[in-house]
């Protein structure tokens, strides 16, 4: 399975089908070739995300 490297979703995918490369995160916006695919690294890293994002807002 592939997740965010920014907020850990799984909601990531190629928009474009000739370029398995880059991939585009429906959650956060995330752009790149960048992904993980361990769910362990990625569970820790919407645990972050969510904290950051509610921490900012206030």
């Amino acid at each position: 399975m592939k997740f965010c490297p920014k907020c850990g979703s799984k909601r990531i995918y190629s928009p474009i089908p000739q370029d398995m490369q880059k991939y585009e995160c429906k959650d956060c916006g995330y752009f790149g070739a960048f992904i993980i695919d361990d769910g362990k690294i990625a569970d820790e890293i919407q645990k972050e995300y969510i904290k950051n994002k509610f921490k900012n807002k206030k």
